[in-house]
């Protein structure tokens, strides 16, 4: 498992480290019934607090992306697919829905939105 904490970012690290392992879940970087580090590892890990990671991993398990085990730990939880997937296609819906509703304050048409889509889509995916 691999986390990297930007302190530039402005985002609180316990949401840092919250967001990459749950994205590692999705892509399935992490497979279900994995062992998470320990919270203490991974502070120690990350030089951070054993309470900022106790807070990553509690919004984890909170979420179902996590499970623990008494006296063993953190462990990937089994996950829907589809439903983590309908979750992330709402996401980019309402980033789109907040493009078209900048794009009219710029008077930019629906093509010149597909336009910087393809460029812009060349050099990232």
């Amino acid at each position: 498992m691999y986390i990297f904490i930007d302190n530039k970012s402005g985002q609180p690290i316990y949401e840092q480290i919250y967001s990459q392992i749950k994205q590692q879940i999705i892509n399935e970087t992490l497979k279900q019934d994995e062992m998470l580090p320990s919270i203490r590892n991974l502070a120690k890990d990350l030089k951070i607090s054993v309470i900022t990671t106790k807070r990553a991993y509690e919004e984890l398990e909170r979420d179902g992306f996590i499970y623990t085990v008494a006296a063993k730990g953190c462990f990937v939880a089994a996950k829907n697919i589809e439903l983590l997937k309908e979750e992330q296609l709402r996401k980019i819906e309402k980033h789109i829905e907040d493009i078209f509703h900048l794009a009219a304050g710029c008077s930019l048409t629906k093509e010149d939105i597909i336009e910087m889509i393809n460029i812009i889509g060349d050099d990232s995916i």
